[in-house]
């Protein structure tokens, strides 16, 4: 997909310089090859005999009896707007996308959160709502001041929050393992039950 946008910048950079910057939202470089362009067109190409020409081939004729000099310099701003389009539409260089909001995961480009998919690769996107990530922000930042509290404070006879804790999970290690020993006893006292008693005469 962003081959195919770096294709249609540069085709339209081919019809106006910086149309294809202005597709990849670069505003900056989008008017700085269309206002070179234009001025460049005004002082070297006759823009009155242009106008003053009644059909489209009556123009042609007027600008391609113009110097070579002339056609090159126009040319090639129209190709190097074209090429540098293109590259940018691909994220070239690296780092020329570098963007101050959220990007892509995709392609890393800058994001319109107004939208719910990426405007350059057409990944769909799904935001985090913003209240409910606060939310539960400040609710862990607040059970880990109150941990914080309980540890600096200290339970009972000045002992830790975590040296309780130690001491109220071997408290209750140790009622399993009699409930495991007295299951074991009564286990046997059945076996033992279960077995025919012995005829006395």
């Amino acid at each position: 997909m962003s081959l195919i946008r770096a294709l249609f910048a540069a085709a339209l950079s081919l019809v106006l310089p910086g149309a294809g910057h202005a597709l990849i939202r670069d505003w900056v470089r989008a008017l700085l090859f269309a206002g070179l362009f234009l001025s460049a067109t005004a002082l070297i190409m006759p823009i009155n005999d242009i106008a003053a020409a009644g059909s489209m081939s009556e123009r042609m004729t007027i600008v391609a009896d113009e110097p070579w000099m002339n056609q090159f310099v126009l040319s090639f701003m129209l190709l190097f707007a074209a090429v540098d389009a293109g590259f940018r539409a691909m994220g070239f260089p690296p780092g020329s996308n570098d963007a101050d909001g959220p990007t892509c995961p995709n392609c890393g480009r800058e994001l319109d959160t107004e939208i719910e998919f990426c405007h350059w690769c057409t990944t769909r996107l799904e935001y985090a709502d913003p209240d409910v990530d606060s939310d539960a922000e400040s609710g862990a930042e607040s059970a880990a001041d109150v941990d914080t509290e309980a540890d600096a404070v200290g339970g009972p006879d000045g002992e830790s929050q975590s040296q309780s804790q130690s001491r109220s999970q071997s408290a209750t290690e140790s009622p399993l393992d009699s409930n495991t020993e007295s299951e074991s006893e009564s286990e046997s006292e059945s076996e033992s039950d279960s077995e025919p008693e012995p005829k006395t005469k």
